[in-house]
């Protein structure tokens, strides 16, 4: 299978040519806390008509997309990416970290042909096998299963059938919309319904030995592919994975068709459906972070490290999972390089691979630079892009709040008024890529958005598209991250991680990153 590719040249190209967004009078508005002229510059050109976020987003989110750990997607983005560090005279590398599966997505075409014709909304999971040109075949739903010997008697009839793994939701309207215009007793009845549902399907393949056991004896089978859906209780929206199969296709379904196929086939109605999925293969590949770097002039061996995870899932264009992250690092360097081009300290945008698969791109990297753990002044990363920054935890590190306060006391209201310090904060135990810098007892931030309306809407989901992106705060993110890191350089002190004491609790500690799939 072959795939077109943007070459660097073009994409420079259609930077170039792109329109920057224009925030009129948004920096002539502003009234700054101090005079520094360094800041007055990163307002200017990360706030105003000079801004690159859009353009950025718009090429790696609609010609690039999708960017899962060894896919072609995730090596045209580090090239690109590259190339633009390249383009602005930012010395950067493509260091390598390890192997990943590749696998290459090709279409998926997925129709209802029985007892009428729809075409189905869906797509193939990561890392599923595709088809050999299109397959039809029955679908059928998992029975209520009672021991691992109903499993066996049920296989032995569903041949060439195309199984719904999941159960089906009884309604895929969101729950705000239940709670505010239905009457509190149908409310009560739908969540109690979904409860249901789901709890006698759990129970259901636990007493047949479990999902792996399940997906194994429908394999064995000889059964066409595997159905399943996760939805997201949001409108439209619907959580996309790897695929639970080796050997036969995986399939995610909408909630709405998934629900449509699933009642047609549990009412003896036969459905039927046509599959024509094509993926490839590509053996162990070579992964890679994109690390770009402004040396330090007077302290060279101290670092400032502003980080963001480039890899995403692919059920979507993984635009706030974290293209946004992404955009607003490489902005937060093209001012720096621009404003600051020889900081005090080392300054470096590291963009993980990996991140989905844990964390392994930025544990790797500290794995492999200690120096950098060790010369950690702090570092910031961004890997929630839907709105602005609104919460800063310092992590249990009881020393880091001074600094925050005088950083703050140097950036505009309009940025620091929608934010929350949590000073001292505790320790983060999971989540992204700030965690392989805490484990280590080294100063990583998280940089946070609103986090329950990503989660509900965009987190993993097929509509972490584009159009989710609010430019606006975008913008507004990559100052404060360029801001944050010019004077965190120029900081007198170190950031103190003396670590607090915590009730019942001890520090997270590393694991080793895995550096291959094995697979």
């Amino acid at each position: 299978m072959t795939r077109s590719r943007l070459p660097a040249l073009a994409t420079a190209a259609l930077l170039a040519a792109a329109t920057s967004a224009v925030v009129p009078g948004a920096a002539a508005a502003q009234t700054f806390p101090s005079d520094d002229a360094v800041i007055r510059q990163i307002w200017e050109l990360g706030m105003g008509e000079a801004s690159q976020v859009e353009p950025l987003a718009q090429v790696l989110l609609d010609s690039i997309g999708p960017r899962l750990s060894g896919s072609p997607g995730q090596q045209e983005a580090n090239d690109w990416l590259a190339g633009v560090y390249e383009s602005w005279g930012v010395g950067v590398e493509q260091e390598p970290y390890g192997t990943w599966r590749g696998w290459d997505r090709g279409w998926t075409h997925i129709d209802l042909v029985e007892p009428r014709i729809r075409t189905l909304n869906g797509t193939m999971m990561a890392w599923s096998p595709g088809t050999e040109g299109p397959l039809e075949g029955p679908i059928v739903a998992l029975p209520t299963f009672t021991s691992p010997a109903d499993l066996a008697s049920w296989a032995e009839g569903i041949e060439g059938a195309f199984v719904a793994l999941n159960a089906s939701e009884p309604t895929c309207r969101a729950p705000e919309s239940w709670e505010t215009y239905g009457t509190p007793e149908s409310w009560e009845r739908m969540q109690a319904l979904r409860q249901a549902n789901q709890a006698a399907w759990g129970a259901s393949v636990r007493a047949a030995g479990g999902q792996g056991a399940v997906v194994q004896a429908i394999e064995a089978a000889g059964a066409a592919g595997v159905l399943t859906t996760r939805w997201s209780a949001g409108w439209g929206a619907n959580k996309i994975f790897s695929a639970p199969t080796s050997e036969i296709p995986s399939v995610h379904l909408s909630c709405e068709d998934y629900g449509l196929v699933h009642r047609l086939a549990a009412n003896g109605q036969g459905p039927r459906l046509r599959l024509d999925a094509r993926a490839e293969f590509l053996g162990e590949v070579p992964v890679y972070n994109v690390i770009g770097t402004l040396p330090g002039t007077e302290l060279p061996d101290e670092y400032v490290l502003l980080t963001a995870h480039l890899d995403s899932w692919d059920g979507a264009s993984g635009a706030t999972d974290n293209g946004s992250g992404t955009v607003m690092m490489m902005e937060a360097m093209r001012i720096l390089k621009e404003v600051y081009p020889n900081p005090r300290r080392t300054i470096i945008a590291a963009h993980w691979g990996g991140e989905e698969q844990g964390l392994i791109g930025s544990m790797a990297y500290a794995e492999d630079h200690p120096e950098v753990v060790d010369g950690l002044q702090a570092a910031f990363n961004q890997d929630n892009g839907t709105w602005r920054i609104d919460f800063i935890r310092m992590q249990g590190y009881l020393g880091a709040g001074e600094n925050f306060g005088r950083w703050f006391s140097e950036i505009p209201r309009e940025i620091t008024q929608h934010i929350e310090l949590d000073v001292p904060g505790v320790p983060e135990t999971g989540g992204s890529d700030h965690m392989s810098f805490i484990c280590r007892g080294a100063a990583g931030f998280r940089l946070q958005s609103n986090y329950p309306d990503y989660r509900q809407y965009t987190w993993h989901t097929d509509i972490d598209t584009y159009d989710k992106l609010v430019f606006d705060d975008l913008r507004n993110n990559a100052t404060l991250a360029a801001m944050l890191a010019y004077l965190a350089s120029e900081d007198d002190d170190r950031v103190g991680v003396e670590q607090r004491e915590l009730d019942g609790r001890t520090w997270p500690g590393c694991r080793p990153a895995q550096r291959s799939s094995g697979g």
